[in-house]
């Protein structure tokens, strides 16, 4: 049976602390965590020290922490513009990679930035369409040709900075043992596209560098008609070395697996099995659910 995690995402307010968390997740049937970046130092530090459950992966940046000018670590962009930025975030990835090693993790998540810092309009709009029930037509389809004509446009110098970061970090990378998972992304601005990451991945060992499958992102950019969410998997699944799973209602993602109208029979079909199964879950899902998404995965196959 595949390994799988549960990601301290659904940590998020329901516990005094991270050891609380731990000895939750173990009760519920999982005996194994993936830190993500919204645990802070303290959190961090007590999930290493804990027994109750292993550390599989990271999902930089870890810790969470604020930086200079006031904005929490995550909200760095790997991509920027800014070289300051840039290199804070790539100082902030190493930290991570860095403290996988010290878990005894040999797999850290890593969003590679985005096209500057805000989602496209024409997305905005198309989500709003979708939420009234419009998902066709004239307008959507021109909505959805200026977005991807925009990104064309705007690519090039952040995809040339993102790859300096991913050139950095993959160096660090290799030499501590653990392996980059780059992650599709649930904002069509963010990097990397389908034929990005194809590009990326092509530069580095399977051993250092390899693809991170979000089901929910890609099932978001397929349901607003911007990226077939069978590409990801068909074309990346030979390198990908773990994934998020959780359910999508409509555009909202990060339900319980069971809660939602997920492909599940693709997942099950193209995600390797030695891929990590990370089970991504917000802090609003009930712990019932939580539990039961182990079993509604092994009976669709994908654990």
């Amino acid at each position: 049976m595949a390994a799988y995690s549960l990601s301290t995402m659904w940590s998020q307010g329901r516990f005094r602390s991270m050891r609380e968390f731990a000895r939750a997740a173990r009760r519920l049937g999982y005996p194994n965590v993936e830190i993500s970046y919204v645990v802070g130092p303290e959190g961090v530090e007590e999930l290493l020290e804990c027994d109750d459950v292993g550390v599989l992966s990271l999902h930089n940046p870890v810790p969470r922490v604020t930086v200079a000018d006031g904005r929490s670590s995550d909200a760095l962009n790997l991509a920027s513009l800014d070289e300051e930025e840039r290199r804070l975030a790539v100082e902030l990835g190493r930290r991570t990679l860095e403290l996988a090693a010290k878990a005894g993790a040999d797999r850290v998540v890593f969003h590679l930035g985005g096209i500057g810092d805000e989602h496209f309009a024409e997305e905005r709009e198309l989500r709003r369409l979708y939420d009234a029930g419009v998902r066709a037509g004239e307008q959507v389809e021109a909505l959805r040709r200026r977005a991807r004509e925009r990104r064309a446009e705007a690519a090039a110098p952040y995809l040339a900075q993102a790859r300096r970061s991913l050139a950095e970090l993959a160096e660090e990378a290799a030499r501590l043992g653990v392996r980059i998972g780059l992650e599709n992304r649930y904002h069509y601005h963010e990097i990397p596209s389908v034929d990005e990451a194809l590009a990326l991945l092509a530069e580095y060992p399977p051993e250092v560098v390899g693809y991170w499958h979000d089901v929910g992102h890609a099932e978001v950019l397929d349901r607003l008609g911007l990226v077939d969410k069978h590409r990801w998997l068909q074309e990346l699944g030979e390198r990908c070395i773990g994934a998020h799973l959780h359910d999508v209602d409509g555009l909202q993602d990060h339900r319980a697996p069971g809660h939602g109208t997920a492909d599940w029979d693709y997942v099950a079909r193209y995600l390797p099995p030695d891929a990590l199964r990370v089970f991504e879950i917000n802090q609003r899902v009930p712990e019932e659910q939580v539990a039961g998404a182990i079993a509604f995965l092994r009976q669709r196959g994908v654990l």
